[in-house]
């Protein structure tokens, strides 16, 4: 198997993209600051990992900023403080003031030449639009949360991603799902029979971040360590 075997990459977006974990950070420790809530990041990570993923799960109608909004209320209830609804709701909205990773851009605009360049994404149209400026990029198809009615991983958004690659003409086995999570992306982007490419963001870090840890052992088809990684591999045909 080799990268230039296929003719579409279907991305996550917020890990992989988006540094949301820079993201989440700047936007709880303003808030945090003013409680008194002393945590590692680390810490503060994991919290979120499992609330937004309890939230995702119950609430898969939800949108975005409000699962956000509930997982804020639920850390806080963690490091036993109350947050008021107006610091919820602002850490719900802070999604477009993520910052993309530093080569994103520069390699997604090199991607582009040579696939077709889709989105899965666990967020709502208008925090990814937002998000898609950061990116300065033209996304070929964008599927997100809000569009399918439930969150990754649930086997419904991979079947939903397969459904619109066909309209698009597009066979399931010339697409590479490309993501950092392989809880919310890898495991069932395997189950759903797509080839993978980890970009394995957290590498050389201990933890999950602000991931749940995959179901089981997973195997993947692809792995680097960037989006600029991924890129050069391609130049040199690899």
């Amino acid at each position: 198997m080799k990268l230039r075997d296929f003719d579409a990459l279907s991305f996550d977006c917020y890990g992989t993209l988006i540094d949301w974990e820079t993201g989440i950070l700047d936007a709880w420790r303003p808030w945090a600051a003013r409680e008194g809530v002393e945590a590692a990041d680390g810490a503060v990570l994991e919290r979120f990992a499992a609330n937004e993923s309890r939230q995702q799960a119950e609430t898969p109608g939800l949108p975005y900023p409000e699962v956000l909004a509930r997982t804020f209320m639920a850390m806080g209830a963690d490091f036993g403080r109350a947050p008021v609804e107006a610091d919820a709701v602002a850490f719900g909205r802070s999604v477009p003031d993520w910052p993309a990773f530093p080569d994103s851009a520069e390699a997604l605009a090199y991607l582009g030449r040579h696939y077709e360049l889709i989105v899965l994404s666990n967020v709502d149209r208008e925090s990814f639009a937002a998000s898609a400026k950061r990116l300065d990029t033209r996304f070929d198809a964008v599927f997100t949360a809000q569009d399918i009615g439930s969150y990754k991983p649930a086997p419904a958004n991979f079947d939903a991603l397969a459904a619109g690659l066909q309209a698009r003409g597009i066979a399931k086995a010339r697409v590479l799902h490309t993501a950092q999570s392989l809880f919310h992306d890898h495991a069932p982007a395997a189950a759903a029979g797509f080839a993978t490419c980890w970009i394995d963001r957290r590498k050389g870090r201990a933890g999950w971040g602000a991931t749940m840890p995959p179901p089981s052992e997973v195997q993947v088809d692809f792995h680097f360590g960037s989006m600029a990684e991924l890129a050069e591999a391609h130049r040199r045909g690899a």
